[in-house]
């Protein structure tokens, strides 16, 4: 089966609008999703930023809230910007590293982006990571061990210089096989295409 690499970050907004539709729209193309998280903040610093660009453009901010909430409206989606904004996303990811290790990162990579983009929760909480863990079915205790090894760390680290190797500048982002970049949730159903061709 052809595959595509879905990159994200789990405090970008419009990340959380491909999570929640990514794996109908590829299971129909007959795509298999690969998650790839990884942290956006090296990747922004890299460009001379110290913070999101819809922080450092209070105007593009703005306007990010609005289209989002028309979209995930459209969709069926709760949207909320969280408190802090943006969020502190790097517990999430040292999880996710785990969850994709062992198999089980397509529904928490859903789980985190409900709990704060719908639900409003801190994900750099242990108590609401523990909680996603807990309603997933695995060991919060065991989990979190395992994410804060050297070993998990480092491979977060090579994630996102992997990110920048690939010129990836923000998430979504959408890698094909043959190295061809897609960003924005807007050029999810472009990069399926492409896989298809």
């Amino acid at each position: 089966m052809p595959e595509i690499e879905f990159w994200y970050d789990f405090a970008s907004t419009y990340s959380y609008l491909t999570a929640m539709r990514i794996e109908p729209l590829a299971k129909a193309a007959g795509v298999r999703v690969a998650y790839r998280p990884f942290l956006l903040g090296p990747i922004f610093k890299a460009q001379g930023l110290t913070t999101s660009p819809f922080v450092a453009n209070p105007v593009k901010g703005r306007y990010m809230a609005r289209d989002i909430g028309r979209i995930a409206g459209a969709r069926g989606l709760v949207f909320h910007i969280p408190d802090p904004f943006p969020a502190h996303s790097l517990a999430a990811a040292r999880i996710a590293m785990v969850a994709e290790a062992e198999g089980w990162i397509e529904p928490f990579t859903r789980a985190v982006f409900a709990a704060e983009f719908a639900a409003r929760e801190d994900i750099a909480s242990t108590e609401v990571l523990d909680l996603i863990l807990s309603g997933l079915g695995h060991d919060p205790a065991r989990i979190s061990a395992a994410s804060g090894t050297p070993e998990n760390k480092a491979a977060l680290r090579e994630r996102t210089e992997a990110a920048a190797q690939k010129g990836i500048f923000g998430a979504p982002a959408f890698v094909t096989a043959d190295g061809e970049l897609f960003w924005g949730d807007d050029r999810l159903e472009q990069a399926l295409a492409w896989v298809k061709r």
